[in-house]
């Protein structure tokens, strides 16, 4: 296995907006960033992924740029940005940014010229196509819910947006869009960055032919089979790496949404130069019902997930790619609310949570707040969202008369809501939390005064003093970053176990998913060998693995032996 940086890291996403506010505008910024660079370092993170702050109307949280080479007014100035860079490099941070390459505002240059006209050069920057009489060029609907396309009146023609009609998607097939994105892609690396995360990266190719799709995707909405991992895409990505990646130390991380596992595995092959790392989502996804998002998840089971995280890790392993691994993210639920016990086990199951993610194989990514256990929102009115994909699709469905109130859906809001991750982080029992002293863009969660980072510094039992003890073993212990991973127990509803192992030592996790007491006699693989107990979210004697271990509700241990 091939040593690189980015393997070895532990990354920490910021999402800016929630993360601390230094103004008192209620709004994240990146000063206030900057404030906590040191707290970033008393966790032990070695690398930041940074949500968008690039200059955007804010009609999805920045992921609408209207400027790559600009700060977004609200978050600071390009020099607040270069000291941010600056205080993380200085602490041996990296930082890598996050870049929106499918789409772009519709009040960004390019687009604002290519709707002046059919003749100008910027029209073949997007996808413009007649309508069908009255209707839309195709049947595509957005992910964010309604058609995939625009009416515009100046050229009385429809423009493509698989998200917000505020993002018409870009024409990749055009060779100018893809070299003003190398550009501008240059142009951030040249001031210092280490790599990027390209957001939606694997619908930058579509079908020509843009046809009609005969089925719901998987999300629930027609057009993905033809945009999904579309015909061009590895041939885009090899440019890209040719063209930004090839000459630098840097890395390229592809968020890749109802990617194929065959996609997925050629993606981060090493001998084809396309991405290093993927964020699949089949194990943020399995617990979907036929309603999707406006659903309440469906009851499922532990092998389907230990399936999932062992199918991509020996799939990769065998042309030496190389997995991000991640249990939430700011387009996700709270990690402890969807996969623990947010309830009487909450920093039990968080602990357990944190010990799967950093034990593992692949490169840890670690959203703001999981360290804490931080927890859904209780959202109770519509008006508490700021989520557009959430807003627009209610909306919608209340016109279509499927929903008459907020009641009607409130607990399926309060389990798959993005605002749900976006929540200000939560850092004292102050007012806000101590995210800002003005009126925070969004409501700060009810449970702040016992859930934050002043009072979790203090407890040495807490979920941030156990993170702090992963990521210290992780750096102690080259075997958690390289060595083979072997899962066992496969069929156990209860315990999700796995076996890291190098020339010169091996781990075991054992990880109760359960609120129940569990016994577990040790397969015999392990039996009869000299371990050492590492680490564990209980109070325990057994410092060595014996033949039958009494499990706690989401008690998790990590072993060392030879």
């Amino acid at each position: 296995m091939k040593k690189e940086w980015w393997k070895e890291a532990v990354v920490y996403q910021i999402y800016p907006r929630s993360f601390n506010d230094s103004d008192g505008d209620g709004i994240g910024d990146l000063p206030g960033i900057r404030e906590k660079v040191d707290y970033l370092d008393y966790l032990g993170i070695d690398l930041v992924w940074l949500n968008p702050v690039y200059d955007s109307p804010n009609d999805d949280n920045g992921y609408d740029v209207r400027n790559y080479r600009k700060i977004m007014d609200e978050f600071g100035e390009m020099r607040d940005w270069e000291q941010l860079l600056d205080e993380l490099h200085r602490r041996n941070i990296r930082l890598v940014m996050d870049f929106v390459p499918n789409h772009t505002s519709d009040e960004h240059r390019w687009f604002r010229q290519s709707r002046e006209s059919k003749e100008t050069p910027y029209r073949d920057y997007y996808f413009w196509r007649k309508g069908n009489g009255e209707e839309p060029p195709n049947n595509w609907e957005s992910i964010f819910g309604g058609s995939a396309w625009e009416f515009d009146d100046p050229t009385s023609e429809y423009y493509l947006h698989l998200f917000s009609r505020k993002q018409p998607d870009l024409n990749w097939d055009n060779p100018e869009v893809r070299q003003e994105l190398y550009e501008i892609m240059n142009w951030w690396m040249e001031k210092g960055i280490d790599g990027f995360r390209l957001d939606v990266v694997n619908f930058i190719s579509k079908d020509p032919d843009l046809p009609d799709d005969p089925e719901k995707g998987p999300y629930g909405s027609r057009g993905s089979k033809y945009y999904v991992d579309g015909p061009n895409v590895h041939r885009y990505f090899q440019e890209m790496n040719r063209e930004v990646f090839a000459d630098r130390d840097a890395v390229a991380i592809g968020e890749t949404p109802l990617v194929s596992t065959e996609d997925g595995v050629k993606y981060v092959d090493p001998s084809r130069n396309e991405l290093d790392m993927i964020f699949q989502f089949d194990h943020v996804t399995f617990d979907l019902n036929e309603g999707g998002f406006w659903a309440q998840p469906r009851d499922w089971k532990l092998t389907e997930l230990k399936e999932i995280l062992n199918r991509w890790r020996k799939l990769t392993s065998k042309t030496g790619g190389w997995n991000a691994t991640y249990l939430s993210n700011h387009d996700q639920p709270r990690m402890v609310t969807r996969f623990g016990n947010d309830g009487e086990f909450r920093r039990e199951s968080a602990k357990a949570l944190a010990m799967l993610l950093l034990t593992i194989s692949g490169t840890p990514f670690i959203y703001q707040g999981e360290e804490l256990g931080m927890t859904n929102y209780p959202f109770s009115d519509i008006s508490e969202l700021r989520d557009v994909q959430t807003i627009q699709q209610f909306n919608e469905m209340k016109q279509k008369g499927k929903v008459e109130s907020f009641d009607e859906v409130k607990e399926e809001v309060r389990f798959w809501s993005r605002d749900n991750a976006r929540t200000p982080m939560q850092w004292s029992s102050e007012e806000n939390a101590g995210f800002t002293d003005g009126d925070s863009w969004i409501n700060v969660n009810p449970n702040k005064d016992q859930i934050n980072v002043e009072r979790e510094k203090e407890d040495e039992n807490s979920v941030l003093q156990f993170y702090r003890k992963l990521i210290s073993l992780r750096n102690e212990h080259e075997v958690l970053v390289y060595g083979s991973y072997k899962p066992f127990l496969k069929s156990d509803e209860e315990i999700f176990a796995f076996r890291r192992k190098s020339s010169k030592e091996a781990t075991t996790t054992m990880l109760n998913f359960s609120a129940e007491k569990k016994d577990l006699t040790i397969p015999d693989e392990l039996t009869g060998t000299e371990s050492e107990l590492l680490l564990s979210n209980y109070p325990t004697r057994d410092s060595e693995l014996s033949d039958v271990i009494s499990f706690r509700p989401y008690e998790a241990r990590l072993y060392k032996w030879q």
